[in-house]
């Protein structure tokens, strides 16, 4: 005689449990080797929390949630912005060098090119390491412990600026200096991406790049300082004094960053047991797919693979090349400014105001980017004040126009940029492998502008700049028209995943409730 159907059922579940690999609820519990059971697990259960999630309240959800977010941030954002700040400080300070005579006392030719040079081979190092490194992080899945290493040795190495007695050893010195900053700013946008869901992401991102506005703005007010007070102190010239005090202060915030940094979700001691498992679970739910887990599922190749392969990296690679070309100028924003006829140190000062209102419109423009989840609009808005501030810049001399396109350049590019940024890890989601190997390539091609741009700003060019500036309008236009590719591209795709159509690269093939979880590309 059969048995009956709900017998039958209890049997079959009771096999299914004794072939299951064990779950492990308590995620704390050597997290560097629980990863293959927990993955294994999660595709057990198919979009369902792990028990310890599944028996909160809404309201117990909510109220960890909230907790558990405010201790990320407290403890991941400011640190890293404090980092990107010297980051940015210590890359760009050679353009206030220029100011205080750095090219006199190097005995660089005025009007050649031996100072340009100097400037972009810098991306050159940056260019070579930003894959290698965004790969080596997610492989070791330890962000706590590389970044800040990688930032005392980039501080080392802009302190030791100030020693270089001729052309050959500045161009030296910045070659690796771009080479070991390329870890930092690819590396903290997978990082958040490891911490943040999609919808939270492009907020978190605006708070990065503040960083660098920020390190816009107050190193001008800086530099002004130092110019102004410390030129001859101690024999030393004023830009040598440039590089040895902001390649001190980086070394030192590397070494607090070590005590306050986390590591990945599975990789971070201080979380508790119900936080850690709400850190993964929150990543899961937002995707339909479980993030990093630990480094035996981590491939080099094979996030380099996938990357490569997805026709999105391309088209984001055009948008973001094509920002961060229109943003040249700001390697030579003090240069540009000084075209207004203030002597150097008002016009180090007159550089703080762009990059204060930058700020302002980043965090604006990325906080309703979060909230509306719309990205396409948010991008080409700010790229449109980017056109008219270009073309104002080429077609007049007056003071005050003039200026009133330099405070619409900084905010123009890089209001459209951090959310651009997101756009990245919003289309490329999973495996964490792809994400690294893709925030990595885009922004190292991106970064390649800077190579060639380095040589649109001559002395002979002022005050207009006209080439310079007609580049700039000119990729802030391409940036537009990739932004509106991705976008058809992204519609097309939701289109086929509301049909039910296998979508490569989309996290659409889970069982069961991943299918109602409903994954879409934020357009």
């Amino acid at each position: 005689m059969a048995e009956p159907a709900d017998k039958k059922v209890d049997v079959e579940h009771a096999a299914s449990h004794e072939e299951s690999p064990p779950v492990y609820e308590d995620v704390s519990k050597s997290p560097e080797t629980a990863g293959a059971p927990i993955i294994q697990e999660a595709r057990r259960r198919g979009l369902q929390p792990p028990a310890i999630i599944a028996n909160l309240t809404p309201e117990q959800r909510q109220e960890l949630e909230l907790r558990l977010r405010k201790k990320i941030d407290l403890r991941l954002l400011p640190m890293i912005i404090i980092m990107y700040i010297m980051n940015y400080i210590d890359r760009n300070n050679i353009a206030a060098a220029k100011l205080a005579n750095l090219e006199k006392d190097l005995g660089l030719p005025p009007n050649s090119t031996e100072y340009q040079t100097s400037v972009s081979i810098l991306f050159v190092g940056y260019l070579l390491m930003q894959i290698p490194s965004n790969l080596f992080l997610n492989k070791i899945g330890k962000p706590a412990i590389y970044l800040p290493l990688c930032m005392i040795v980039w501080g080392i190495i802009s302190a030791a600026t100030a020693a270089v007695k001729n052309f050959g050893g500045l161009i030296a010195v910045r070659f690796f200096l771009g080479f070991v900053e390329a870890a930092y700013f690819p590396g903290c946008l997978y990082y958040l991406s490891c911490w943040y869901t999609r919808k939270e992401l492009g907020l978190r991102t605006a708070m990065l790049y503040s960083g660098a506005l920020i390190s816009g703005a107050f190193s001008g007010l800086i530099s002004a300082g130092i110019t102004a007070n410390m030129n001859g102190v101690r024999g030393i010239s004023a830009w040598q004094w440039l590089f040895i005090i902001e390649g001190v202060a980086t070394v030192g915030i590397a070494f607090i960053a070590f005590f306050i940094l986390p590591n990945f979700p599975r990789t971070t001691s201080w979380l508790s047991e119900e936080e850690r498992a709400l850190a993964i679970w929150r990543l899961e739910e937002d995707i339909g797919e479980d993030d990093w887990i630990d480094s035996e599922h981590q491939s080099f190749w094979q996030g380099a693979k996938l990357a490569f392969s997805d026709i999105k990296t391309y088209v984001l690679m055009v948008l973001l090349f094509c920002i961060v070309a229109s943003g040249s100028v700001t390697n030579f924003f003090p240069s540009v400014v000084s075209t207004l006829g203030y002597n150097s140190v008002n016009s180090l000062l007159l550089t703080v105001p762009p990059y204060v209102l930058c700020v302002i419109t980043s965090f604006a423009n990325a906080w309703h980017a979060d909230r509306t989840g719309e990205r396409y609009v948010h991008i080409v808005w700010p790229l449109i004040f980017s056109m008219i501030a270009n073309i104002i810049a080429a077609t007049t001399t007056s003071i005050g126009p003039r200026y009133f396109s330099m405070m619409l350049m900084v905010p123009g590019v890089y209001t459209s940029f951090v959310v651009a940024l997101a756009w990245i890890s919003n289309t490329m989601p999973r495996p964490p492998a792809k994400r690294a190997a893709a925030l990595a390539f885009i922004n190292a091609v991106s970064n390649c502008s800077s190579i060639y741009a380095s040589y649109m700003y001559p002395n002979s060019a002022a005050p207009r700049y006209v080439v310079a500036m007609a580049v700039n309008c000119t990729t802030s236009f391409i940036a537009i028209c990739a932004a509106t590719v991705l976008r058809f591209m992204l519609v097309r795709l939701n289109k086929k995943l509301d049909q039910g159509i296998h979508v490569e690269g989309a996290i659409n093939a889970l069982p069961g409730e991943a299918a109602q979880h409903g994954f879409r590309f934020k357009i």
